[in-house]
């Protein structure tokens, strides 16, 4: 009856990147992935397959970000794209442009860049033809008391 869809947030962590750990290199990933630590490279996730990103207060990413639903309350050099959820919790710093869906930014967050809001439409939306024609609505006269 309801179908689960395949992008729906994460609700565990399947992989941590601990506080005292360096990665030089792009992560792709699907689930739930925690960064605590410091990251050089772009983090996706899979093609067509959803993921959790959480961005730690203590965390630093320089790279592009392109996932279904982040968290961020870290430091992160490089754009971000949500195409579902992106939240930015009080200390987090965003020096780069974001694409998002929805989002929900806590007061003391910073944003040094552009943000763009970029909806899903359904396939059946983007293939409505335009109208050039207008017709005007038909009303009826009020009744008399």
């Amino acid at each position: 009856m309801f179908l689960k869809k395949d992008n729906a947030p994460n609700h565990h962590i399947d992989c941590l990147i601990n506080t005292d750990t360096l990665i030089n290199g792009d992560i792709v990933f699907n689930g739930g992935l925690r960064i605590d630590g410091h990251v050089k490279g772009n983090i996706t996730t899979h093609e067509g397959r959803g993921g959790t990103l959480i961005i730690s207060q203590q965390a630093k990413v320089e790279g592009q970000i392109t996932v279904t639903h982040a968290v961020i309350n870290g430091e992160v050099k490089g754009n971000i794209k949500a195409t579902d959820f992106l939240q930015l919790e009080a200390h987090a710093r965003v020096l780069g442009d974001i694409t998002y869906n929805t989002l929900e930014m806590h007061h003391g967050a910073v944003v040094s860049g552009k943000l763009t809001h970029s909806p899903h439409a359904p396939e059946e939306m983007k293939a409505l033809p335009f109208r050039e024609e207008v017709k005007p609505v038909a009303r009826a006269a009020p009744k008399a008391p």
